[in-house]
């Protein structure tokens, strides 16, 4: 009988799954399709493009891409995108671009979210003078702009990888600091709380161990929607010369090599900015769907 139950019951888990992931709008799979194709494309960049993206070639630059050309010379390189003003194989700036755009986007909104969450679950749950100071601090920086933030920073400490990282998470961790104040502010006052509490738990063991799962649904939400963020700021910062520094590919920095020549080869900026668009709009809407799902006030709308 217990056999015959636990079948039973793996069935029934079988078939909630299975509703789980029916209850799934089709656009929402495919946006999580195209995330996943990115992140393979930036894992496997040096499998998957088929030329160095630092090699030059002066005597084929500007090579429009294969498909629209009227003829191929005989031993010249197939760009399917075409070549920069360098004779670069675009395609391959672009596959090693995502390389650097992601694991930015994902390094900074770790660093951003983890940051921003401890500050948020101190303020809430000690409050006083602890909460008044992390707010203030959070007002003046929401207050100041942050490229002239951004250009302090690289003037002082040197565009690098790990400065821009590091820039882009100070830039959102206020969001995540907010929302954890808040959500804390509910949640201390609870009975599960009160209790463990009056029982003589530890403060550190209440806030990390009981407070903080109860809020992560909407940091979730707020990390996903903030993805898209990131890596539209990390090109936005490459675009203005404050990020990635060349010759290293970005999708950024490749856009800003292009906009001088959008008249003569429009693919070494069109290309880039298609993909930028792409995987951004697909992080959105699964952002969307995700604070749909997991914030309660929103399943009735």
């Amino acid at each position: 009988m217990e056999i015959v139950a636990g079948r039973t019951r793996s069935r029934g888990s079988s078939a909630k799954s299975i509703a789980r992931i029916r209850s799934i709008p089709i656009t929402i799979l495919v946006c999580a399709i195209v995330v996943v194709g990115f992140v393979l494309m930036a894992l496997l960049a040096d499998q998957i493009a088929p030329y160095d993206p630092l090699k030059q070639s002066l005597h084929y630059r500007l090579q429009p891409p294969y498909w629209l050309s009227d003829g191929i010379e005989e031993g010249q390189p197939l760009y399917f995108f075409g070549s920069d003003q360098l004779g670069r194989d675009v395609l391959s700036r672009i596959v090693h671009g995502s390389r650097i755009s992601l694991l930015v986007a994902f390094a900074a909104v770790t660093f951003g979210g983890v940051f921003g969450t401890l500050l948020g679950l101190l303020a809430g749950y000690f409050g006083k003078a602890f909460d008044e100071v992390i707010m203030t601090v959070a007002d003046i920086q929401l207050a100041f702009p942050f490229i002239l933030l951004a250009i302090a920073v690289i003037a002082v400490l040197g565009p690098s990888l790990a400065n821009l990282i590091i820039l882009i998470g100070i830039s959102g961790w206020v969001t995540y600091a907010r929302i954890a104040r808040a959500e804390v502010l509910g949640v201390k006052e609870k009975e599960f709380v009160e209790s463990i509490r009056c029982l003589g738990g530890n403060s550190w063991r209440i806030m990390f161990r009981h407070i903080l799962p109860n809020i992560l649904s909407p940091l979730i939400v707020v990390g996903t929607l903030d993805l898209a963020r990131t890596i539209i700021l990390e090109s936005t910062l490459s675009f203005l010369g404050l990020g990635i520094q060349p010759p290293t590919p970005s999708w950024g920095g490749m856009l800003g090599e292009g906009r001088g020549y959008l008249d003569s080869a429009w693919w070494i900026a069109t290309f880039p900015g298609l993909f930028l668009m792409t995987v951004t709009l697909s992080v959105s809407r699964i952002g969307d769907w995700l604070r749909d799902v997991l914030d309660p006030t929103m399943k009735g709308a």
